[in-house]
C-alpha cells in the first residue's frame, strides 16, 4: 500500500494542452475514482501516473519519492485495461504468471502468488482454460489477478467495466469494492460513469477539460457541489437548474435566495408537489414508470425543463398543471459564474 502525490501536473500534446496544473493527494489504501466526460483528461492522467506517458511539467511522487524519471515497469504500479489485454493462446494460469516469469521470479513463488490470487478472485477452477472459454466478467477477473500477483504499490484501472453488459457491471462493481476492502490497497480508477464513481469511491475527483473541478466523498459531491458543472454531472437523474428570476416568482423562495443568485439547483427527488397556484407552475409533459417511483417531465412558465421523482401511486399525468417547490433543506444557489453560494437558511 502506498501514497500518491501529484504536484502541478501539466501535459501537452503539441500544440494542445490537455492537463492543467493538477494537484492531488491519494492516501494509503484509498480508492480514488477519476470521473468526467469524454475528453476531460482522466485516462491521460492515469497514464502519467503509470509512467506510460511523461508529464510536460510538474512532479509525480509515490511514497514520497519522485518517479518522473522512473520507467513504467519500475514504478510499482499495475494497470488493468478496458480491453483486458489477455494473451488468447495462453491459459489463465499462464496469463497471470507471465509478468512474473519475465522478471525471473522463482517458480515456487510464482505458483504461490498465482494460486493465492486465483483463490481470492474465484478463478481456482479456471486456471487451465483459455480466455476464449471465459465470460467477460471472468476475463476481467483474470486481468485483475494479473495485477494482484505483482503485489503493486498502486492499482490503476482504466474503465475496466465498460465492455461488460449492464447486469454484469453491477456485480463486478460489488466485487471490486469487496476486493479493495480485502486488500486495503491504494487504487486509482477511471470511469465516465458517475454511478460507478459513486458506488466505488472513497473519494471522487471530478475532471473537466484537464482541470480538477472538485475532490470529495460521494456524499460531499452530491450534497455540496462546488459549482454547476459538478452539480449537473453527479447524480442520476441530473440536477434541475431554474433561473433565479423565475424562482423568485415563488415568494417563499424569493426571501431565501442570496441576492447574487443566478440560478437555483434542485435534484429530481427533492421537489415537493403542490396544488396548482402554489409554488412554481409546472406543465407535465410526460411520466415514466420506474416501479416504486415515476420520473415526471415538465416545463415551467419560461419553458425551463424540469424532472421530478415522485411516488408512483400519486404521479401526475401528462397535460396536468401543478405547483412545485424544493424541499426546504434541499436546494442550491449558484452565481453567474456557476459557483455555489451559501444559503441563508437550511
Amino acid at each position: 500500500m502506498s501514497t500518491l502525490e501529484l504536484r502541478a501536473i501539466d501535459k501537452s500534446f503539441d500544440p494542445v494542452k490537455v492537463i492543467h496544473q493538477v494537484d492531488l493527494d491519494v492516501r494509503d489504501g484509498e480508492f480514488v475514482v477519476f470521473v468526467g466526460p469524454s475528453g476531460c483528461g482522466k485516462s491521460t492522467l492515469l497514464r502519467l501516473i503509470a509512467g506510460l506517458d511523461q508529464p510536460s511539467g510538474g512532479e509525480i511522487r509515490i511514497d514520497g519519492q519522485r518517479v518522473n524519471e522512473i520507467g513504467a515497469a519500475d514504478r510499482g504500479c499495475a494497470m488493468v485495461f478496458q480491453s483486458y489485454a489477455l494473451y488468447p493462446h495462453m491459459t489463465v494460469y499462464a496469463n497471470m504468471a507471465f509478468g512474473l516469469e519475465n522478471i525471473r521470479m522463482p517458480r515456487a513463488e510464482i505458483e504461490t502468488r498465482v494460486r493465492a490470487a486465483a483463490e481470492l478472485l474465484r478463478l481456482d477452477a479456471l486456471l487451465q482454460r483459455k480466455p476464449t472459454q471465459l465470460s467477460g466478467g471472468q476475463r476481467q477477473r483474470v486481468a485483475i489477478g494479473r495485477a494482484i500477483v505483482r503485489d503493486p504499490k498502486i492499482f490503476l484501472f482504466d474503465e475496466p467495466l465498460s465492455n461488460l453488459d449492464a447486469e454484469l457491471r453491477v456485480s463486478m462493481r460489488a466485487e471490486l469494492r469487496a476486493l479493495h476492502q480485502r486488500l486495503r490497497a491504494t487504487m486509482v480508477y477511471v470511469t465516465h460513469d458517475q454511478v460507478e464513481a459513486m458506488t466505488l469511491a472513497d473519494r471522487i475527483v471530478v475532471l473537466r477539460a484537464g482541470r480538477i473541478e472538485q475532490v470529495g466523498t460521494p456524499q460531499q459531491l452530491h450534497d455540496r457541489p462546488d459549482n454547476v458543472f459538478v452539480a449537473g454531472f453527479i447524480g442520476s437523474p441530473r440536477m434541475n437548474f431554474v433561473p433565479a428570476a423565475l424562482a423568485r416568482q415563488d415568494t417563499a423562495l424569493a426571501a431565501l435566495l442570496p441576492l447574487d443568485t443566478a440560478q437555483m439547483g434542485v435534484r429530481p427527488e427533492h421537489w415537493q408537489v403542490l396544488p396548482a397556484g402554489q409554488g412554481l407552475a409546472l406543465s407535465v409533459t410526460a411520466s415514466e414508470y420506474l416501479g416504486a417511483q415515476r420520473l415526471v417531465h415538465g416545463q415551467l412558465d419560461d419553458a425551463t425543463v424540469v424532472q421530478l421523482l415522485v411516488d408512483s401511486s400519486t404521479a401526475p399525468q401528462s397535460g396536468e398543471r401543478l405547483g412545485i417547490r424544493p424541499q426546504p433543506a434541499h436546494w442550491h444557489a449558484f452565481d453567474a459564474d456557476g459557483r455555489r453560494l451559501e444559503r441563508t437558511t437550511a
